[in-house]
């Protein structure tokens, strides 16, 4: 079976070709800019070719067309036809309450995720726009939702209730949704495979790193909390995005500063974070060559970033009697060895025994970097959202299609 997996944002398509007889990627590349001048593809064959097309490319419809012409071109596809296509997995940002898994994609489950759109206004729309286009280019092929909420649908009311009025939770579904769910699962589940230990009787925290980021805690293979909310903006402080923040120090600067809605979620959301904070970038590489160079507000920034993680992993391991697995992921966990450093340090009482040489230096593979005998086993095991969206396609469309 060869699976399709389809990642649409409002300006870019990102893909991957897998073909599943052996979990090997055939081709993948994206689409930037698009419907922007100096819109491109850029697309990378198994064998190693890499190519970049420029062009106008001006909507997600005409971009998947794009890429679709790429997979099947004579000089740099991989495909002889379309027909080579059994299924396409989408990731979906936000499924609500709807969803608690990955879904067969209905006219039923566009019509609840249309219903979502208002929690996600950003991302469910091109996601949407995506599933549209595949209706359209190659019709009746099978396609499957995988949505970034549902793993952490597990999580109980005492976790994901905030308190409000309860009547705006009925009302408008305000609640701690979650989201880098599919990342999670996969890497929660992947450390267990590699450590050899039960899914099911694992407390396993999974710390997802990148200009995005967020916690999970994992009990018995489901999620029981998670730092992000209603929003991604929640949690912890990220590259552009404020983390937790006193919501009277929202309405306080509002006033202040005399803004509106869509100008304080901009500032909440693009220009606060490491960003903010540093005034340099929101790249943590370039915060850290700062800091070296003995920038005060880089140095604050880092420290800041690391104690809210800590903050977050000690908080955990109270809400789960305990853990057994912590996993660092993310651009950031699979890569930052500062960070893991500053994230784990005097936190032995807590049965985090790091062992600095296996730390550092440790970037982007699978890899255990506690010492021998530490009662919490702390690993980086870099995240494969794209395997884990394709590994459901496979499964959804062999339990709904009949051969």
């Amino acid at each position: 079976m060869k699976i399709l997996v389809l990642n649409c944002g409002s300006s870019s398509i990102k893909y991957q070709l897998f073909n599943m007889a052996d979990h090997h990627v055939v081709a993948k590349g994206g689409i930037e800019k698009l419907g922007m001048k100096g819109s491109f593809l850029k697309h990378k064959h198994e064998d190693g070719r890499q190519i970049v097309f420029e062009g106008e490319i001006l909507d997600h419809k005409g971009g998947i067309e794009y890429i679709l012409g790429i997979l099947t071109s004579e000089k740099y596809g991989c495909l002889k036809s379309l027909e080579e296509i059994d299924a396409v997995g989408h990731r979906v940002v936000h499924g609500g309450e709807f969803f608690s898994s990955s879904e067969f994609i209905t006219h039923e489950v566009i019509d609840a995720l249309v219903k979502c759109t208002d929690l996600a206004p950003l991302h469910n729309p091109p996601n949407l726009k995506g599933i549209y286009a595949m209706e359209e280019l190659i019709p009746g092929i099978p396609q499957v939702g995988v949505f970034d909420t549902a793993f952490h649908q597990t999580m109980d009311p005492v976790a994901y209730m905030y308190g409000i009025p309860y009547v705006l939770y009925k009302k408008y579904g305000i609640r701690r949704y979650g989201f880098h769910g599919t990342s999670h699962r996969y890497v929660t589940k992947r450390a267990c495979e590699i450590l050899g230990r039960d899914y099911e009787t694992q407390r396993i925290i999974s710390c997802h790193l990148g200009n995005g980021a967020s916690i999970a805690a994992v009990k018995n293979g489901k999620s029981v909390d998670t730092s992000m909310g209603f929003t991604p903006l929640e949690g912890l402080i990220m590259g552009t995005r404020c983390g937790d923040l006193d919501v009277g120090a929202v309405t306080y600067i509002m006033e202040k500063e005399e803004i509106g809605l869509k100008t304080a979620s901009t500032l909440f959301n693009k220009h606060s974070g490491v960003l903010g904070l540093t005034g340099i970038s929101s790249d943590m590489r370039e915060v850290e060559d700062a800091a070296t160079e003995g920038n005060e507000r880089a140095k604050l920034a880092l420290e800041m970033y690391d104690y809210k993680i800590k903050k977050y992993i000690g908080s955990y391991i109270a809400a789960m009697g305990g853990a057994d697995i912590l996993i660092f992921t993310g651009g950031i966990g699979e890569n930052a060895d500062t960070t893991r450093h500053g994230v784990t340090k005097e936190m032995e009482f807590l049965g985090i025994q790091i062992d600095e040489d296996k730390n550092w230096g440790s970037r982007g593979k699978e890899k255990v970097i506690s010492k021998d005998g530490s009662p919490i086993t702390v690993m980086v095991v870099p995240t494969d959202e794209e395997m884990m969206i394709a590994l459901d396609t496979e499964k959804i469309v062999r339990e709904n299609v009949k051969s």
